[in-house]
Formats: structure tokens, sequence, C-alpha cells
């Protein structure tokens, strides 16, 4: 994805609580920025136009899971777009299962309570799509007003 950022002219900046991610990344993309801290207690440094949550937030507890949400849509410059997945769930909700044999968190808010959180961040919804029927697998595009 940065690749295809880069050449369309963007300045990329990334986020990863890994250390060997951001390692990797900065290996690849010596002149990007690249924060490696918590998203649950990173600060964004300026607003954005473009912001790609694709996988991630649903690792974050699910207390932290709407302060989270609100701190990137509040994090987007007018007319910025957020590309995000989470679970599409009717309720909050939370799992542990296994992913190649490691365990694995996921949680998310819910869609009544993520589409009322977008709106009192002053977004609007531009798609909804279920990505991976039957899979629970939810893809929204957000865009600040």
């Amino acid at each position: 994805m940065i690749d295809l950022l880069l050449a369309r002219g963007f300045e990329v900046e990334g986020l990863d609580i890994s250390a060997e991610m951001i390692r990797l990344a900065r290996e690849r993309h010596p002149r990007v920025v690249f924060h490696h801290a918590d998203l649950v207690e990173w600060t964004p440094p300026h607003a954005y136009d473009f912001i790609s949550a694709w996988d991630s937030v649903w690792h974050v507890p699910l207390t932290a899971q709407e302060p989270v949400w609100s701190k990137l849509m509040n994090a987007l410059a007018p007319g910025g777009v957020l590309i995000l997945t989470t679970g599409g769930l009717d309720e909050p909700g939370e799992v542990q299962n296994d992913a190649l044999g490691v365990p694995m968190y996921h949680a998310a808010p819910g869609i009544p309570a993520l589409t009322r959180l977008i709106d009192a961040c002053c977004c609007v919804i531009r798609h909804l799509e279920y990505d991976q029927w039957p899979e629970e697998h939810l893809v929204v595009v957000v865009q600040r007003v």
C-alpha cells in the first residue's frame, strides 16, 4: 500500500506497535515516517487526508475501541477519508482464537455503536460492505465533512 500511495504523490506515515514491523518498514521505505507506538496511547501529530486502519483496530481491547475510532476520525482533515475494517456485529463483542497456533484477540464495538460514533465525529459513511461473506468482516469508508 505504501508504494501505491507514494506513486500517487501522497506523503505517507505508518504506525505499528511492533518494533520488528517498524524496522522492516523503515528498511524498505527509509524516507517514510514511521511511528513506533501503541495506537491506544498514540496522539496523531497532525490532520490526515487519508487513514487506513485495515485489520488493525480489532486487536485493541473492546473498552478502547470507541476512543480509538474517535481518535482516527478526529485526525481526518476536512474531506479526509478513513478506510477501516471491523467485525460486522450487531452488538459489541470480543473473541480469542488461534492464528497459526498463536492466540489472537479480536473485538468490535458493533455496527450500531460504530455508526453513532461516525456521526458524532462529523463524518459520514461513503461505503459499507461485508467483503468476505459469510465471514463478518466489514469494510467501511468514512469521510469527514
